[in-house]
């Protein structure tokens, strides 16, 4: 079995808000591995356990570039957030967002190649990088970006360095802000129900059959009635449609009036969404932590063996 670590535990509880000795648990349960620990403090738990789960460990920048009609969203990671305000390390993230809407590279590696000189830096983009890692002396890397030419009209929102999205719209220039505005601060997945990802829906699912499971033992421990699969299904259901109107952006109550949906928003001034693209500085990777209790105790045990 993988050793539980206090970091582990730390990180677990970071994410959930759950209590320590429950994220132990869960761990334990799930063999160390946080993705299914996570999910079983959700069903223990409920929606507690998710209220932060958008937090992310690894640096770095997201920006933006937006020029006669075509745009650009990139996320460049580097390891400390001190480096994210370095001046050079940002004029070289800034000059790669201009690059991809000037020369529409297929992937990173071709964003690489091209040409592009800083700091003393060049040929091309790939040599400045590296000649800002040997500079600065932290490693950095373009993780990500998409390129934006489809004919829409486009709209893009920075929350700092960390949130950026740009959103694809036909209509009020406002009416797009407010919406990208609204998805860096709501996060949703898709632009309507029928959109989220079939993965999502499943495990979503899974998880309030688990709630349901769970619920009927306990009534069976306290002696009380179970109820019946019918109703169960219905629960379960209710809990996947809910769940999918939180995530899908027409669905969800707008920031700025919650007293109207994004939808309702959106027809008020003649306006159609037709796409968004969120990107958050780290999401998805994980960032080594390291146990320093247990360095220390490695460290001291190796110096008794030794003497």
């Amino acid at each position: 079995m993988a050793a539980i670590t206090a970091s582990m535990v730390a990180e677990l509880r970071g994410k959930t808000d759950a209590p320590m000795m429950e994220c132990k648990k869960a761990l334990t349960e799930a063999e160390g591995d946080m993705v299914k620990a996570e999910e079983l403090l959700r069903v223990k738990l409920g929606s507690k356990a998710g209220k932060a789960a958008a937090r992310v460990t690894a640096e770095g920048v997201v920006v933006s570039c937006i020029k006669d009609g075509v745009g650009s969203l990139l996320e460049v990671n580097c390891e400390t957030d001190f480096v994210t305000k370095n001046d050079s390390f940002l004029a070289l993230a800034n000059a790669a967002a201009q690059l991809i809407v000037s020369h529409n590279p297929a992937d990173v590696a071709a964003l690489s190649a091209l040409p592009y000189s800083q700091d003393g830096f060049g040929p091309t983009l790939e040599d400045v990088r590296k000649g800002l890692i040997g500079k600065i002396g932290e490693n950095m890397t373009f993780r990500r970006f998409k390129r934006f030419a489809s004919g829409s009209k486009l709209a893009s929102y920075l929350h700092g360095t960390r949130i950026g999205v740009v959103v694809e719209f036909e209509g009020d220039d406002v009416a797009a802000k407010d919406v990208a505005m609204h998805v860096a601060a709501m996060k949703p997945v898709a632009l309507s129900s029928a959109d989220v990802p079939a993965e999502l829906v499943e495990r979503e699912r899974s998880v309030a059959a688990a709630k349901a499971a769970e619920d009927a033992a306990v009534a069976v421990a306290a002696g009380k009635p179970v109820q019946s699969a019918e109703i169960v299904a219905k629960r379960i259901d209710g809990g996947v449609q809910k769940y999918l109107k939180e995530v899908s952006l027409f669905n969800q109550a707008f920031v700025k009036n919650d007293k109207q949906t994004v939808e309702q928003m959106l027809k008020s001034v003649s306006t159609t969404v037709k796409g968004f693209t969120l990107y958050v500085v780290g999401e998805g990777i994980e960032k080594k932590v390291d146990d320093f209790a247990a360095e220390v105790a490695a460290q001291v045990a190796a110096a008794k063996q030794v003497a």
